[in-house]
């Protein structure tokens, strides 16, 4: 089982809009070192939804390739086309991930009866672990917790990233699922609290300006070391906040620009970080203590 603090890593780009593959390896060799326990590439934060197939494949390699074994790597191969879903998380497999991560398919909205025979046909035509993804925010789509249940324990469905924020429903889940699958916090300012509930790790934005202190808090909250976990989140709690300040990844992205970790670029339709907005993730990383 994938524990602990899972990054889900930012995709670096040149001013143009290219992926700048030197900076991708060594955003991989620096969360190696920090302890980091999990890479999640091409995820919504690596800018998924704007890199072609081509692309998004070439990251899921090289983060694989450099990771080479010393942490885990999940291959985001979600989309809202189970053809292609199915396609990428094939890819994936072949590429040596160790799990992939698929988001609900979104904007066109499925019942919850679609959405289990989504992740049904996958979980059947590809031989890889993989996590479900509910982010209903972001999606327009909710994947409620009696549906999650019947998927759990279907061959090859390991576990799910809850990303809607709602501790109640996620003690919940943990209580249908928690036998049968991983349950994944998908919300930094409440991952913590989730994992010393039973959750088995976090999928964090986060640990990328963070990652040391993210792994440290995950690690005291799967020891079930409350007061230490709790101090660890708390010392980043301003980055919880101000990385949602424009859509992700804009805010973390301009973050880790600022920390010298890569450079400015980004795809459309997104666009880098608004004058005004910068003062405050500026200052939140400062209060940090990661810049």
């Amino acid at each position: 089982m994938i524990i602990g603090s899972l990054v889900a890593l930012a995709t670096p780009m040149n001013t143009d809009g290219t992926v700048d593959w030197d900076a991708l390896k060594r955003l991989v060799e620096w969360h190696v070192a920090e302890g980091t326990h999990g890479i999640v590439a091409v995820g919504t934060t690596g800018e998924s939804a704007t890199l072609d197939v081509e692309e998004h494949l070439q990251v899921v390699r090289t983060v694989i390739e450099v990771a080479a074994g010393r942490l885990a790597v999940i291959a985001g191969t979600g989309a809202n086309s189970t053809r292609e879903a199915i396609e990428l998380t094939g890819e994936a497999a072949k590429l040596g991930a160790d799990a992939a991560l698929l988001v609900t398919p979104y904007y066109n909205k499925p019942t919850q009866e679609g959405l289990y025979q989504h992740y049904k046909a996958i979980a059947e035509a590809v031989n890889l672990p993989q996590i479900l993804y509910n982010v209903p925010g972001r999606t327009g789509v909710d994947m409620l917790n009696a549906t999650v249940a019947r998927l759990a324990g279907l061959p090859n469905i390991v576990g799910i990233k809850d990303a809607t924020g709602n501790l109640e429903r996620g003690e919940e889940l943990i209580r249908l699922v928690g036998d049968r699958m991983a349950v994944y916090s998908g919300d930094d300012a409440t991952a913590i609290e989730l994992i010393l509930l039973g959750a088995k790790g976090n999928i964090s934005v986060t640990a990328n300006v963070a990652p040391g202190v993210m792994a440290e808090a995950c690690e005291a909250a799967l020891e079930g070391d409350a007061e230490r976990a709790r101090a660890l989140t708390g010392s980043v709690a301003q980055l919880h906040d101000v990385l949602f300040i424009e859509s992700n990844p804009i805010p973390v992205k301009w973050a880790l620009a600022e920390m010298g970790r890569i450079g400015l670029g980004i795809r459309l339709p997104l666009t880098v970080l608004a004058e005004d907005a910068r003062p405050r993730v500026r200052a939140a990383l400062q209060a940090s203590g990661v810049l």
